[in-house]
């Protein structure tokens, strides 16, 4: 039986851990921002929980009802209740109140918009929710010529995951397929689950869909959308961005329309 990986909130918080340091990235600047801060693809909370122990509130927004409902738990373990908000909705056709002075896309989640138009939708509602003075951040991956032909069509290993308060591990690989055409990538991930003996308990293949974006095409999106990006990095320790870097990390602005800009 194929799942979509976003039905499996176990699974994902086991073998989910994020990046290097982008709690702590994210929380500072949270910190920075006062709050509210809006999180567009929050999962099961792993960003939006860490923020709110920071004592800033949070709205979490995600189109997963499986996803929402482990945040709520969690949060409500962790007695953070009443410092967030959550909300389910579709960030390219989401409907909200208010504005706040820091939106963020954490983990890549703006690679599952799978269409130019649904990403060009998603900023102009950040956009329209970042305040004036606001800051918009969020990363992605960046794609390498040789690595998308190198695991076209084959099995990748992702790495082995503990399953927290047990001795079990969780194998996980990834069998790609990419669309080069539109950008865009299908990742049939199967989860091997062994006892600690290494006897296999459970076998688990799940599905999600992304659309890679190269850094400059990223860039000229942003622009037109109506934002300056003022900073960008190649890693969560606000390492400068090369050539080299596998993560973009950006950070961007409302960007003033002039006259010009609206008339054309």
């Amino acid at each position: 039986m194929e799942h979509y990986a976003y039905d499996l909130p176990d699974y994902y918080d086991w073998t989910s851990t994020g990046l290097d340091r982008d709690v702590t990235y994210y929380v500072d600047l949270a910190k920075a921002s006062g709050g509210p801060v809006l999180e567009l693809g929050c999962g099961t909370g792993r960003i939006s929980l860490a923020i709110a122990r920071a004592g800033i509130p949070v709205v979490g927004v995600d189109n997963s009802p499986a996803m929402l409902n482990r945040a709520r738990q969690k949060a409500e373990q962790m007695e953070l209740a009443d410092k967030i908000e959550w909300i389910e909705a579709d960030m390219a056709r989401m409907e909200l109140t208010g504005q706040f002075p820091l939106i963020i896309i954490p983990y890549r989640s703006f690679l599952h918009l799978l269409t130019v138009n649904d990403q060009v939708e998603t900023l102009k509602r950040v956009r329209r929710y970042l305040t004036d003075d606001g800051l918009f951040a969020f990363n992605i991956f960046v794609p390498k010529l040789w690595d998308l032909i190198e695991k076209d069509s084959k099995l990748s290993y992702c790495g082995a995951f503990p399953v927290p308060g047990t001795q079990e591990l969780i194998e996980v690989n990834d069998y790609t397929e990419f669309d080069h055409y539109r950008q865009t990538a299908r990742v049939i991930r199967y989860m091997d689950r062994y006892d600690k003996e290494g006897r296999q308990l459970e076998r688990v293949r799940a599905q999600f869909d992304l659309r890679y974006l190269f850094p400059t095409e990223c860039f000229h999106l942003l622009t037109l959308c109506g934002f300056q990006i003022v900073n960008s990095y190649g890693t969560f320790h606000r390492s400068t961005f090369d050539e080299f870097s596998e993560e973009l990390i950006i950070e961007a602005v409302k960007r003033k329309i002039e006259r010009d800009d609206r008339h054309g």
